[in-house]
């Protein structure tokens, strides 16, 4: 069993809806969706974040309640268009310890987005004849597993478990795979919502012997031409603000930088700040297709 537990809260009653989640390991409380009396849910939000394990909380808000969650001290970090089934998603969050909130690499990163935004983009990749792309099937956990655990020495989800693997391709989650011989040397996924239909690119690894191929390009375009086909337009990501490659990877395939948050997750090889990329992928076909209904 997996370390990286957590656990669902979900509050229902007259007066609000409040979907929240615990993740003990990165020791944030994260408000997943909310509707209702305002007041009654930061109320609720802050009676849960005086629990021991919370160094920051997390709230994804709509627009409408920013205002208000900014007048009880919690802070903008970035922004998802389209997040919420078209509607805008800001993460908005606060710090209980001066430790999570301080980050030394903030100056450095920025220094790294600016070196990122003045890269030249880059054309498509063709794959050579050898390497083979794919969706993984439920069958390759063992093998995605090992393969995620040989890149990441610390990551904040148990990509290192073959279970966890085949639940999330089980739960609407496509993970995308490049081979060599047999052998997986890239790897990237798709995690979708389907309550408000948008998808995060994620788990974007390529074994360290075969990196600067232009790879993980290749892989996120094949994602999101399978989220167009389930009418997901919504794609975003949240890359280590500290990779100038996977930050130059976004950049190059039209994502926009949306924000930074601060201190965010256990990764590679310490707790990191994380860019977050957005993408509206409904533009991707708009120039050279006609609306058509279906019968």
């Amino acid at each position: 069993m997996s370390t990286k537990t957590g656990k669902t809260l979900l509050v229902k009653n007259k007066t609000i809806y409040l979907d929240a989640y615990q993740d003990y390991y990165n020791k944030r409380l994260k408000i997943e969706d909310f509707r209702g009396n305002i007041e009654k849910i930061i109320t609720c939000i802050e009676g849960w974040s005086k629990q021991s394990f919370v160094e920051k909380v997390i709230v994804k808000s709509r627009k409408d309640h920013v205002v208000a969650l900014l007048e009880k001290g919690f802070l903008f970090e970035a922004s998802v268009p389209g997040y919420f089934l078209g509607g805008e998603g800001y993460f908005l969050c606060k710090y209980m310890k001066i430790d999570r909130y301080n980050s030394d690499k903030w100056v450095e990163e920025d220094i790294i987005l600016d070196s990122v935004w003045q890269k030249t983009k880059q054309k498509e990749v063709l794959l050579d004849s050898n390497l083979k792309m794919r969706v993984a099937e439920v069958g390759d956990a063992k093998d995605l597993s090992s393969f995620y655990k040989s890149v990441f020495p610390i990551y904040p989800v148990p990509i290192e478990d073959p279970d966890y693997i085949i639940e999330q391709i089980n739960t609407n989650t496509i993970f995308m795979l490049l081979e060599e011989d047999g052998e997986i040397i890239a790897a990237a996924s798709a995690e979708i919502n389907e309550s408000y239909k948008n998808a995060e690119i994620t788990d974007c690894a390529t074994s360290p012997m075969k990196r600067k191929g232009g790879y993980m390009n290749v892989l996120i375009r094949e994602l999101e031409k399978e989220l167009v086909k389930r009418q997901i337009y919504c794609s975003y990501s949240i890359a280590r603000a500290l990779s100038f490659g996977m930050n130059a990877v976004l950049q190059n395939l039209d994502y926009t930088y949306k924000g930074r948050l601060k201190n965010n997750c256990f990764i590679f090889d310490k707790i990191e700040d994380m860019n977050v990329w957005s993408k509206d992928l409904s533009q991707l076909y708009a120039q050279n297709s006609a609306p058509t209904a279906e019968n």
